[in-house]
């Protein structure tokens, strides 16, 4: 490893996460989870709804308000409007999750340099990344949770008691709770808790029951006096949320108890290496530590099996198994660094020379197939798609080059640069590639306030268009028959379209003229990744 690396570990790595994801950090659309969480830290500071939480003026006790409200402070420091202010906590708390998976590493292995490969892998693996995009409060109840696994591991590890590390782990588990329940809890402690007990079994646990007694009474009573105050203070609607949330775990997005059995694929670019690394029998006799082997392993995979009894099953939900495969991974990885020179078995380098050959290829071909794919739309952004031609070309040049000579400790370096330059260097030429249909709704609100226009949803309007316009809009149907009309004698309706039955009963009342469309897809029409539920047509309602 670089010196700088050895010597301040932490802090390189805390660069490399912002160095790779803060520049564009504006650049991706927000995205529908996204746009729930930010209205309601935006609602927490316009109405004052810090504890009884909002989204559209509706209670949204769904979550809990932790990460809203670390959302929230970040949007009055950089505007409530600004993406980066409400994106930023999650990406520090990407590197607070890097930092305890480093600490965590370093206290397991007593190995400064195997500890930087496992925390490199972990923040280079694509779901880590993804997660803060697609449903960004699970970063915060991981990272927490993380804090929370290295200071019980001290203190599990310690023959005294250090009551520090008991304050900080029951803290840590209440914000954990605090941010998204008892997801982390159940994902990612309870496997940690049954693989320490396989691999190192608990030592002195008599002396330690009053620590545990106090970790758990300090996590019930930082995570869970929100959710009691809301059972006091708005019961009705509490019951109601909790019982919809709790029957979605039995009846909704049901699948087979095999269907995370790809978790593997979910860490990106160390996909092979993954797979190999589950493979007990082959590393345990390779890995450098094995106790600790034993220990990311049954973690692993302790956690798979636990997500596969829930009936619910979604693929991000299986972002927590990426933390300790970050870890398992590691030792293969480690493995390599150490003895690939001298390897001779064609069964252990191909995988290798498949899996890293493999990146490299994508960096060499991967500029000229984007030139022929999409050349019109390159025009727009050529600065930005030549410098990305010309970064990920060399990096996959170099990765090559370093692979034929079997230097695994340089290519390891490189895939992760590469990584890196994807986001750093790929965001901005992939922002060029809007479809022509894209309309934002964004400019709506200053033209109503000239206009003295209140705007109102009729059905459905997607939590994106609503985070766009800047504040809320009111429904007019309430519920499958009934009508909450405004005062106003004219108004605009955002729609994602009327019904024939619906529009019967309007026209009674109003005169309707289609004003615009607001089309927030930026893909074109016909794509897979096109949304028709990100369309809304606006009307101008004038009372007759």
């Amino acid at each position: 490893m670089p010196k700088s690396f050895k010597k301040y570990p932490l802090l390189i790595i805390c660069l490399i996460i912002a160095i790779m994801l803060l520049p564009n950090l504006e650049t991706i659309q927000v995205t529908i989870m996204e746009a729930r969480n930010f209205i309601t830290a935006r609602e927490m500071i316009q109405d004052n709804n810090w504890l009884l939480t909002t989204m559209n003026g509706e209670a949204r006790y769904e979550k809990p308000p932790l990460p809203t409200w670390l959302t929230a402070i970040s949007g009055l420091v950089f505007g409530l409007n600004s993406v980066f202010g409400m994106r930023l906590p999650a990406i520090l708390m990407i590197m607070v999750l890097a930092a305890y998976c480093f600490k965590l590493s370093k206290s397991l292995l007593k190995s400064r340099a195997h500890s930087i490969i496992n925390t490199l892998i972990l923040i280079t693996s694509f779901y880590v990344i993804g997660i803060t995009i697609e449903a960004p409060w699970d970063i915060f109840t991981h990272g927490f949770m993380m804090v929370a696994i290295y200071h019980l591991y001290k203190s599990f590890k310690s023959k005294n008691i250090h009551w520090k590390h008991v304050i900080i782990a029951g803290v840590a588990i209440g914000c954990s709770i605090l941010s998204k329940g008892p997801v982390s809890f159940y994902a990612l402690l309870l496997p940690f808790l049954l693989a320490y007990g396989f691999s190192f079994k608990y030592q002195n646990i008599k002396a330690k029951v009053a620590p545990i007694v106090a970790i758990l009474i300090l996590g019930i009573v930082v995570g869970g006096w929100w959710y009691l105050y809301v059972r006091l203070e708005d019961p009705e609607t509490f019951t109601a949320i909790t019982s919809r949330e709790t029957g979605n775990w039995t009846s909704y997005n049901v699948r087979p108890f095999y269907y995370y059995w790809s978790f593997f694929t979910q860490s990106g670019l160390w996909t092979i290496p993954a797979f190999i690394s589950l493979l007990y029998p082959y590393l345990k006799r390779r890995a450098i530590h094995y106790k600790a082997y034993k220990f990311t392993f049954l973690w692993t995979i302790f956690a798979v099996i636990l997500l596969s009894i829930i009936p619910e099953k979604k693929s991000r939900y299986l972002m927590p198994v990426l933390i300790p495969l970050a870890l398992n991974i590691g030792f293969y990885i480690e493995y390599l660094i150490r003895k690939f020179k001298t390897l001779k078995d064609k069964r252990e380098t191909l995988p290798v020379y498949i899996n890293f050959g493999l990146i490299a290829l994508i960096g060499l071909v991967a500029p000229l197939v984007l030139y022929f794919q999409f050349k019109a739309e390159l025009h727009e952004v050529l600065v930005p798609f030549i410098l990305f031609s010309v970064v990920v070309f060399a990096l996959g040049l170099a990765i090559l080059l370093q692979l034929i000579k079997k230097e695994i400790k340089h290519v390891f370096l490189l895939t992760v640069t590469f990584f890196g330059a994807l986001f750093l260097f790929g965001l901005p030429v992939f922002k060029g590639f809007t479809s022509e249909n894209f309309n934002p709704v964004s400019t709506l609100l200053k033209d109503n306030k000239q206009r003295d226009l209140k705007v109102y949803a009729f059905n459905y309007v997607p939590p994106e268009t609503i985070w766009q316009y800047g504040e809320k809009i009111p429904q007019i149907k309430i519920g499958e028959n009934t009508f909450k009309f405004p005062l106003e004698t004219k108004f605009g309706v955002l729609a994602n379209g009327i019904s024939p039955e619906d529009q019967a009963v309007l026209i009674e009342k109003y005169s309707i003229e289609k004003l615009d469309t607001y089309d927030l897809n930026e893909s074109e029409p016909g794509s897979k990744q096109y949304k028709e539920r990100l369309i809304s047509n606006y009307y101008l309602f004038k009372k007759k």
